[in-house]
């Protein structure tokens, strides 16, 4: 699954630097997760990494975006070109 930050997100900015995928961003009113870009850190590491730093653990697997392990390290592999 693709992560989700969901609206309990204080904006503290340490999210952002720590994907590796690029995939997360300031939106309107909270960071996002672009899914298309979210491998949840497969490829790269062995956790979330936006996950281990987030202070108010707003940051979700999102529920309308299931990915096994094996789609999750196919689209680190499109995305990387590894």
């Amino acid at each position: 699954m693709a992560l989700l930050i969901t609206d309990e997100c204080i904006n503290c900015d340490v999210c952002e630097p720590e994907c590796p995928n690029e995939a997360i961003y300031q939106g309107d009113e909270i960071y996002e997760i672009n899914p298309d870009l979210c491998t949840e850190c497969i490829g790269h590491y062995e956790t979330s990494q936006c996950v281990e730093v987030c202070p108010v653990d707003c940051i979700i697997t999102d529920p309308n975006r299931e990915e096994t392990q094996e789609e999750l390290m196919a689209k680190f592999e499109r995305i990387t070109g590894a």
